[in-house]
């Protein structure tokens, strides 16, 4: 008798895109957000897209950089929304909420 083990590898990377709202162009907090958004595939590789939003709030002082990342995963759409002082530091609570999220999300489907 033969066994035949296959592994199923998503190599198909999500679609990932950026919006900069009331800011100048940031190429480096552009690459920033889509590295952090690729981190998210090891938790769960089945992302279908990724939308970044980056937004300055100038009425605001201290935490006036507002990420919003939202997440499409079959069945499934999954948003995190934080502010901070910095963009790196919103997205990167943006990414930590939503590593919850997708852990969560891959317990209901086992």
């Amino acid at each position: 008798m033969e066994v035949i083990m296959t592994k199923v590898v998503a190599s198909e990377t999500p679609n990932v895109k950026i919006t900069l709202r009331h800011s100048n162009n940031h190429n480096t907090i552009e690459e920033y957000a889509r590295n952090a958004v690729m981190q998210l595939t090891r938790v769960f590789p089945g992302i279908i897209s990724c939308h970044v939003i980056l937004d300055h709030q100038k009425h605001e002082f201290e935490k006036n950089k507002l990420a919003e990342i939202t997440v499409t995963v079959p069945q499934q759409v999954l948003v995190a929304k934080d502010a901070a002082a910095n963009y790196e530091q919103s997205i990167d609570d943006c990414i930590a909420s939503l590593t919850r999220q997708l852990k969560r999300h891959k317990e209901k489907l086992a």
